[in-house]
């Protein structure tokens, strides 16, 4: 594969999966990425952990373009996420977490397709993003490039998120991800 790298299986994600259904009222406390005009995540919940410094509510553009990122409040009602972000950070030898959320797509739903390009953040050459799959069934499927995946819990993916690519949950189930973007060496 060109566009996808599974970095690690088997990663105890249940900590997590269960902490979110205990705290359902942090899902969409920011709806940044689910409203804005034509956005690809219109079908989404999200709960952002690490994101821009920049009001989220204000303009896309100024969001885009910011590279400063700070802890959401959210952290701190989900202490299991860190352990595994550190994890992923240590292993990929990565040196600052950039973004961070927790995205949940429901059984049907989808992510229309869209490249993550434009704005000073996706031009940062150095950042990576990486998917933790907190729950990933059969049937929900990932493309990028003309190659299409099924992520299923447990795994940690990378993929090339400056190419075209598009999700359809077409499992049983919720769509659960962990997504950080994260700077790496050299």
């Amino acid at each position: 594969m060109r566009n996808f790298q599974k970095i690690a299986q088997g990663v105890d994600v249940l900590p997590i999966a269960h902490a979110l259904q205990r705290q359902p009222e942090l899902w969409n406390e920011n709806r940044f990425r689910t409203t804005y005009e034509r956005t690809p995540h219109a079908q989404v919940d999200d709960i952002l952990l690490r994101y821009s410094e920049v009001d989220v509510s204000s303009d896309i553009a100024k969001v885009i373009d910011d590279t400063t990122y700070i802890w959401y409040p959210a952290i701190k009602y989900l202490p299991q996420v860190r352990p595994i972000v550190l994890d992923l950070m240590r292993r990929v030898e990565a040196y600052e977490l950039c973004r961070c959320l927790i995205s949940r797509l429901p059984p049907g739903g989808r992510i229309l397709p869209h490249a993550d390009v434009g704005g000073a953040y996706v031009h940062m050459t150095d950042v990576a993003r990486y998917h933790i799959v907190v729950q990933g069934l059969p049937g929900s499927l990932y493309r990028t490039g003309d190659e299409t995946i099924c992520m299923q819990t447990g795994e940690v993916w990378w993929f090339n998120a400056h190419l075209e690519h598009e999700v359809v949950n077409n499992s049983a189930d919720d769509r659960i991800h962990l997504m950080a973007d994260v700077r790496l060496w050299g």
